[in-house]
């Protein structure tokens, strides 16, 4: 266990160890195409833990086995995007309650790694000639406008 996530119920540990996952599929799948080079980049965040370096313990877990996982809740959601993102929104948005119980300096530094992730999720498809925009779907959740930044 996650010493910054003791206080926490079994539920809110849970949904704290999905949101990379959920982070990845949403942003991912924003466009209604989850493609191979999105999956691949979340793989390899997720294992090497680059979203933030004093995150390393939480993404060492959180990386365990971190396709299956994802195959896992993509085979729960909806297939299309449209009914996909309301459902993740919920799931993310259900974090507002929970970061406030986190200690504070985990809490952003566990919310800018999100946010990393979904910048890089959104970069890895490429984009127009591969050039690493972002589509206008991805532009939309790129800042994660349902989770609260706890710094504020």
């Amino acid at each position: 266990m996650i010493r910054e996530l003791e206080k926490l119920s079994a539920s809110e540990v849970d949904l704290v160890m999905k949101t990379p996952l959920f982070v990845c599929i949403l942003i991912a799948g924003a466009d209604n195409e989850i493609d191979g080079k999105e999956i691949k980049g979340a793989i390899e965040l997720a294992k090497k833990g680059k979203a933030k370096a004093n995150m390393s313990e939480f993404y060492k877990i959180a990386a365990e086995d971190f396709e299956d996982k994802l195959k896992i809740i993509l085979q729960e959601l909806p297939f299309e995007s449209t009914q996909r993102t309301p459902v993740l929104v919920d799931e993310l948005s259900r974090l507002n309650s929970i970061l406030p119980k986190i200690e504070r300096t985990f809490a952003i530094d566990f919310y800018n790694s999100l946010r990393y992730i979904a910048k890089k999720i959104a970069e890895s498809s490429g984009g127009l000639l591969g050039m690493k925009s972002v589509g206008e779907e991805e532009m939309k959740l790129l800042g994660l406008p349902m989770i609260k930044d706890p710094s504020i």
